[in-house]
């Protein structure tokens, strides 16, 4: 009698302490991106393997069939966490009592249209989504944006969001850094894991700094600064530079597709690192809000830094010395997001275009 009790209470116990499940959105999710992520967020890769999980797929209306293929697959998966998937084309389902929101969708740029005009449609897009996100979503809400041109896209989304802090917005840069990281493990004949602390500063394009002027490479169980480990300063402040800028155009051309696969890597280290923290005595490459900054960036921009996380609360790493090779790179591609975002600006105060016009979700080169 005493053992089945002790069976009964334990049976209760699980069940009473088993955590509640999170609702996940993921926009843009019948593109080939999300098709590599949902797999990894919904088994529990991204927010803890005893996370259940309420994944929600947005998209525009004519992608719903696909979707309900999507959700088929996911079903088929008989992942235990995943207790709901939910095919929507509507925001206010999309992003009602959100905990964290992946914005993968945005408008791609076609042949023969001019940097304003991708800019034009993605206010459109991200005035609308940061607007439901403002109405409909949780405040705690953590919102990543991968949908290119990422960095502004993010700005002009916390900006229609004003009663969700800007801290809780960021753009995705991690895949810059992972192919950084990966670029200079090759060359030391390391694995990935044994380079840290590898910066991207500014804008998701190709402006963008990969500096490793403080990252630190363990060969062989030493670690040194990855300068010295690489022994090749020509190198990196020539062909690794340029590699990583233009990688996403590389996969491109030989694949004739963007990167997805990688993409969906890097942000599932960008939102497990936001859940559960990065690890002691390292940093990792995030866009966010630059206000604050101690290194002379304009303050009204989503700008790539150096990044520590604890608590579902990130920090810049303050204080690094800059010279000043990094500092005219670092200026260049500050110049450039105050171009997007004055430009984005200009459309969002006289433009008020619906969701139905610009809601074009797609795989755009990252």
């Amino acid at each position: 009698m005493l053992t089945l009790l002790t069976s009964m209470y334990l049976v209760v116990r699980a069940v009473s302490t088993q955590a509640e499940p999170i609702r996940v959105v993921v926009t843009g999710a019948a593109g080939q991106i999300a098709y590599s992520l949902l797999y990894s967020i919904a088994k529990g890769d991204v927010f803890g393997k005893d996370q259940p999980i309420i994944l929600i797929l947005l998209d525009i209306p004519p992608m719903l069939p696909v979707l309900d293929g999507v959700v088929m697959e996911l079903q088929d998966c008989a992942l235990p966490l995943l207790r709901e998937v939910i095919p929507t084309d509507k925001v206010e389902v999309g992003f009602k009592d959100i905990d964290a929101a992946i914005l993968v969708g945005s408008m791609p740029r076609k042949e023969g249209m001019e940097r304003k005009d991708l800019l034009k449609a993605n206010v459109a897009i991200f005035k609308t989504q940061g607007a439901a996100l403002d109405k409909y979503a949780k405040k705690t809400v953590k919102v990543l944006v991968v949908g290119n041109p990422a960095n502004t896209n993010c700005l002009i989304a916390s900006k229609s969001a004003p009663s969700i802090p800007k801290e809780n917005f960021s753009c995705l840069t991690r895949l810059d850094h992972n192919r950084a990281c990966s670029q200079v493990a090759m060359r030391c004949g390391v694995s990935s894991d044994n380079v840290k602390n590898v910066i991207i500063w500014g804008n998701h394009s190709s402006t963008q700094y990969p500096d490793v002027h403080h990252a630190k490479v363990n060969v062989h169980g030493s670690e040194m600064a990855a300068y010295d480990a690489v022994k090749d300063e020509a190198w990196l402040r020539g062909d690794f530079i340029s590699t990583v800028q233009q990688r996403g155009a590389a996969v491109i051309k030989a694949r004739k597709l963007s990167s997805a696969m990688s993409a969906a890597k890097a942000i599932c280290d960008h939102m497990r690192d936001i859940w559960f923290g990065t690890k002691e005595g390292e940093f990792i490459s995030m866009g966010v809000y630059a206000a604050g900054n101690s290194y002379g960036i304009p303050e009204d921009l989503i700008y790539s830094f150096p990044i520590q996380i604890k608590n579902k609360t990130w920090k810049m790493v303050d204080g690094l010395p800059i010279n000043d090779f990094s500092r005219a790179k670092m200026d260049a591609t500050a110049a450039e997001l105050v171009e997007e975002r004055d430009t984005a600006m200009d459309f969002l105060s006289h433009e008020c275009v619906s969701l139905g016009h610009f809601f074009r979700f797609s795989n755009q080169p990252v």
